[in-house]
């Protein structure tokens, strides 16, 4: 009912409106007056209304500004994301200065010289100065602007010191793994050609090649499964499923090949780059230490993504195929920004920010960022350093490294995860 009344009460301003005019009209043709015939009254009323509206609109942005401010995103939390944020103030203030003249010029202009009678517009049609104005200056504002911008850039993806620690972020459809470098602070090698159920980063290692290998050939949708099929005589095919399999048996044949020729120039001595890498599947926590340098490798499985972690003022494509790359570090704990931003449940997220398909919205994230004494801990408990945790990261290690039945795999994530989530309610106590 009360859609309806708000209905026929627009239809009916509507309606007055147009009778207003309509009216406005009649009364012109009445004193004769053609409709190009503006009376100076209009003239100072519209230049009036004009002015006015412009202090309105002035009044509007500023409320808007101080009320709303950086959207809520609070104070940058890497060392990095303090000069993008001045580097962003600047262009915000760049933008507001221009916003403020050129609309004060538009404004202003319109209610100085608003048309008067007997005084003649001043002809006015070129001004090679003023040219030459709006077009150098605007050009040196961008220069400056996009010289800061790409030096900001390149200390973000620039080589990162020996110390930093390095993480790959693995995004696919619809959600993240984290990989952190072991012992070795390196992360292992890996080849799109060892990706399976078993081995969905498509880890490197002797085992990951020979499991490959022989799931391509013995799994029941293998070569010698395909091949069987194909020339097993009591069995008919119609001739488009027939070539389905055709195909795919040529293909597997293709990959398997280059499979073992990967075998061959494996050096085995490689794998301990892989085998101590701690990897935490989607349901856990991605955990920093302040003031430590961290280096983000990235990489898709199946579409762009992109990681966006806003309070850190970082984020970079992830593009099947290739790396990606950024570096930061953390200046703020997430106990420290909770008592910042009053807010006891904040958390850092990286989240992805593109749409990546009907389940983009999952693609999310918790980071917390801990002290060092505190990320010493968490970090005794997900390593061999720690006796009581030992077992369980070894046995996880070895499970998602040698490529064992998925079951087996999802147990120890399980048992990882639980690890992670533990450690999390102790650092935020």
């Amino acid at each position: 009912m009360t859609k309806l009344i708000v209905l026929i009460v627009i239809i009916l301003g509507v309606i007055a409106i147009a009778q207003l005019v309509r009216m406005y009209e009649l009364s012109s043709k009445l004193r004769n007056r053609r409709e190009e015939d503006i009376p100076n009254r209009d003239n100072r009323l519209n230049a009036t209304l004009l002015l006015v509206f412009m202090l309105a609109f002035f009044a509007s942005v500023i409320y808007l500004f101080v009320e709303y401010g950086y959207t809520g995103r609070g104070e940058a939390a890497s060392v990095h994301g303090a000069s993008t944020d001045w580097l962003m103030d600047l262009n915000l203030w760049i933008v507001i200065g221009v916003f403020f003249l050129t609309n004060a010029l538009l404004f202003g202009f319109a209610f100085k010289y608003v048309r008067k009678p007997g005084v003649k517009a001043y002809w006015f049609p070129h001004d090679n100065r003023l040219e030459l104005v709006w077009t150098v200056v605007p050009a040196i504002v961008l220069a400056v602007i996009i010289i800061l911008g790409l030096r900001s850039w390149n200390e973000q993806t620039d080589e990162s010191p020996d110390e930093a620690i390095r993480i790959e972020l693995f995004s696919k459809q619809f959600d993240w793994t984290v990989r952190m470098s072991g012992d070795d602070n390196t992360l292992g090698y890996f080849d799109y050609k060892l990706t399976n159920e078993n081995n969905p980063m498509a880890l490197l290692t002797t085992k990951t090649i020979q499991d490959a290998i022989d799931s391509m050939e013995y799994s029941s949708t293998g070569i010698h499964a395909l091949e069987a099929k194909l020339n097993n005589p009591h069995l008919i095919f119609i001739p488009e499923d027939h070539d389905l399999m055709v195909k795919d048996l040529a293909r597997k044949e293709r990959m398997v090949r280059m499979l073992y020729q990967l075998k061959a120039r494996h050096n085995s001595a490689l794998d301990a780059r892989a085998m101590d890498d701690i990897v935490f599947n989607a349901n856990d926590t991605l955990f920093l230490c302040k003031g430590q340098d961290y280096e983000f490798n990235f990489r898709s499985k199946d579409v762009i993504h992109s990681a966006l972690m806003p309070h850190f003022r970082s984020q970079m494509n992830t593009v099947p195929g290739q790396t990606t790359r950024f570096k930061f570090i953390p200046t703020i704990t997430t106990a420290e920004m909770r008592v910042k931003m009053n807010n006891p449940k904040f958390n850092y997220i990286l989240m992805c920010n593109k749409i990546c398909g009907s389940s983009h919205y999952k693609m999310k994230l918790m980071v917390v960022v801990l002290d060092k004494p505190a990320y010493k801990k968490w970090y005794a408990k997900v390593s061999k350093f720690d006796p009581k945790a030992a077992d369980v990261c070894k046995t996880f290690r070895n499970i998602y490294a040698v490529g064992k039945p998925k079951a087996v795999v999802a147990d120890s994530i399980t048992v990882a995860a639980g690890t992670s989530v533990d450690t999390a309610a102790m650092a935020t106590k």
